[in-house]
Formats: structure tokens, sequence, C-alpha cells
């Protein structure tokens, strides 16, 4: 038996919308298509099988929204991190362009879906800005803005005082802004995706981790606690709380922590000092700071934290530190909450699809571009989960490869987070 932990302690789980109800399985089932990972990659693609009239039954371990899809920045990023022309060097032309249009197409793709269920999660698209403070950085992301705008995207590169404008500091030098960028109430926006994937026919139980996969007969056979699930096919959406349940899986990926702190709701007058236009920034470093304004006028900062679970702001007091720097306005301002939640890097930075054995697909390492990504990775499964091999995706498919000396990664990832910090403040 299992029990449903409480949420991380986030100001979205204190302004959510309530929770569709999620009982635990408890009757053995047979259906077409198995998801586990109640995250938002495993509900878009229940979601979209169910659409399309195909059974699909949802295993969360805990309730929808529990992990990163629910605790994240809540920003809805365009792209993938690797630059439009590496992509297309590093999978050939056709393959490549089909990336670079869908991953930028992603935040078009998730605000049009929760435009068409009507998902009540503050959604909106004010713009992503990707921000440097060293030259180098700087030059870099006018290279990607020059790739972008070669490809008839919506991106503008600014300047230090279109900045100033745009942020409220001088803190930056150079951004590439892409309109198609937003944000949302993360944990909202999962409740909503689960209402969406159960009101169009998919079955979403929560409390209900998978405990072992295997082949039975021509089928997939899934152990929970309570009960059995035989499906014909099978998704593992399990992304930084991926385990053993699949062979060697877990050590493709590095569960990485990342963290936030948020401030109580801010006056008018300093919120509208601060992103007087409401773009999320994340920043172009060896150790990414990420943050944007809510609707109700909170500072959400965002970035690396201790690689275990925190309760308090104070347990990432550099980002409140840090964004009294960059707005002087703010000291003395009460910061409410600190949280954090695991997402799955990968090695290449690029998200990871294997089709492992008949009838299994695995999709994982989003690299903290969850929201957008995932949402939309969602239409994509379910068109190969229904329509086999022959169903082309706009990602490639690629084999299982364990990362070497993955049981040091918590060491690795501690030593990469000081050394960037490091090199952060040497500007190099």
């Amino acid at each position: 038996m299992t029990t449903r932990l409480p949420l991380p302690p986030s100001v979205y789980a204190d302004t959510a919308v309530a929770p569709v109800a999620t009982p635990p399985l408890d009757v053995d089932k047979n259906v077409s298509v198995a998801i586990v990972g109640g995250g938002y990659t495993g509900l878009s693609t229940a979601l979209h099988l169910a659409e399309q009239g195909v059974e699909a039954l949802v295993l969360e371990a805990q309730e929808p929204g529990w992990g990163a899809s629910g605790n994240n920045g809540g920003h809805t990023n365009p792209g993938l991190k690797h630059d439009p022309d590496q992509i297309e060097a590093d999978f050939g032309a056709e393959l490549g362009r089909r990336m670079i249009a869908f991953s930028y197409g992603t935040t078009d793709f998730t605000h049009d879906l929760i435009r068409r269920y009507q998902i009540p999660c503050e959604a909106r698209q004010n713009g992503t800005l990707r921000a440097a403070y060293h030259e180098a950085s700087a030059a870099a992301i006018e290279k990607t803005a020059q790739q972008c705008i070669r490809r008839g995207m919506p991106v503008t590169y600014l300047n230090r005082e279109q900045l100033r404008e745009m942020t409220g500091t001088d803190r930056y030098i150079g951004a590439m802004l892409d309109t198609r960028g937003g944000d949302l109430h993360p944990l909202s926006y999962a409740r909503g995706l689960a209402r969406a994937a159960i009101s169009a026919g998919a079955k979403v139980f929560g409390e209900t981790p998978a405990l072992s996969l295997r082949r039975d007969g021509a089928r997939w056979r899934i152990e929970t606690p309570r009960a059995v699930v035989h499906a014909d096919k099978v998704l593992l959406a399990t992304n930084g709380f991926t385990d053993d349940l699949w062979p060697a899986l877990r050590r493709t990926i590095v569960p990485v922590f990342s963290s936030i702190a948020a401030t109580a709701p801010l006056s008018d007058a300093v919120a509208r000092s601060i992103m007087p236009t409401r773009p999320v920034l994340y920043e172009s470093g060896h150790i990414t700071v990420y943050y944007r304004i809510d609707q109700h006028n909170r500072l959400l900062m965002g970035g690396r934290g201790p690689m275990r679970w925190i309760s308090s702001p104070h347990d990432v007091a550099y980002l409140m530190r840090y964004a009294e720097r960059l707005w002087p306005q703010l000291k003395g301002v009460a910061w409410t909450h600190g949280w954090n939640s695991r997402l799955a890097i990968t090695k290449d930075h690029y998200p990871h699809v294997h089709e492992p054995a008949e009838g299994v697909l695995i999709s994982l390492g989003c690299n903290g571009r969850g929201v957008a990504l995932s949402t939309t990775m969602g239409a994509q499964l379910a068109r190969r989960l229904i329509g086999g091999a022959t169903a082309e995706i706009d990602m490639p498919i690629t084999g299982i490869k364990p990362i070497p000396m993955h049981p040091f990664w918590p060491v690795g990832v501690t030593t990469a987070v000081i050394a960037g910090r490091v090199r952060d403040r040497l500007g190099i």
C-alpha cells in the first residue's frame, strides 16, 4: 500500500485550482495504452490518445503534478537547449529542420491547448528573455538570435538600454526576446491537463506506483500495489523520478534539483519597476537563474540549490540576495516560500525518446524546458503509440545509453554548481 505524500511547500500548492479526483487503482484493468507518470508528458499523451478514441490509463505514484510538473518555474520557453544550426548539424538537415520547427512551436501549441480546453492556469504569452551579463554569453545569444531570425522566427536581439527598460536592472548587456514564450501556474496547469484528459475519456489513478513491468504473452503486465494492468502498449514518462522499472533507464539521466523562492505579493509600483511588460527571463550562464512576476505580483526566483528537498526560502538564500542585487527596492520584502523538485538532465542535453521493445515507448529528459516541450511531446508520443514504427515523430528515437560513472552524479553535480558559480563571478 502507498500513502500520498504532501505536495512540496510551494506558492502553487497554496493557490492552485482544486484537483480532479484521481483515486488509487484497486481493480485489475485491460487497456490499449498504459502510461507510467502523471506529469505533463503522461497527461498530455493520455489526452491526445483519448481525443482519438484510444483507451489510455495513467498510473501516478502520488498525484498529477506532484513532481516537477507542478513545481517548476512556470515558464513556457520555446526551443531546445542547442542552437538551430547545431541541431541540424547533429541530426541532419531533414530531421533537424523538423526538430527545430517542433521545439520552437511548443509554446504556441501549449497555449492553444490551454485555450481550447479553457484550463484556468493564469497563462500568458508575454515573451521569453534569454539574457546575458558577460560579453561571451551575449555574443552567443546574439548568434542564436540571428539563426532564429534567419528562419523567420519572431525573435529580437535587445541591447543593454532596452533590457534596462524591460527588467528594471542594468545587470544585462544583451538578450534574445522570443515573443512566443510566456508563463503559467504549473500546478493548476497539471490539474487542468488531468481534468481535460479524464473528460476526454482517459483514466488517471493517483497513489498507484508501477512496481514491475514485464511481457505477458502478447501484452505488457504492470504490477501496482493493489491491482494489475494489462496493456497492448506502455509509455514510461517518469523524467526526474525515473527508477529501475526498465533496465538501465535510470542511469541515462541525472536527476537534478531546481529550487524556487517566492516573495509575498509586491506593491503595484515595485512590480512595475521590475518587469513592467511581464516577460519571463532566464540567464545564460554556467549556472542558470530564472525568474518572473506572476499575476499576483509575486517575484519567483529559481536556480540551482541543495541536492535535497527544501522547505524554506532560506534554503536558497543566495536567490534572495541576488534579487536584491538586481533590484535594491526589494530589500525588506518578505519571502514566503521556498521549494524544489527534480528535473531530468541528459548527457547531451537533448530530450530522449526510446523504443527498447515492441510496444514500449519512453520519453524523458526535458533538461529544464519541460512545460511546453513535454506538453507538445504528448501529441507526438500519441501519434507513435497509435501508428507504431511507421508513424514518424519530430524527435529522434535512440537507444538507451547509460551515463558512464552514473553512481557518482551527486558529487559531479555539486562540483559543477560550485565551479559554475565561480566562473560566472569571474566572467569566464
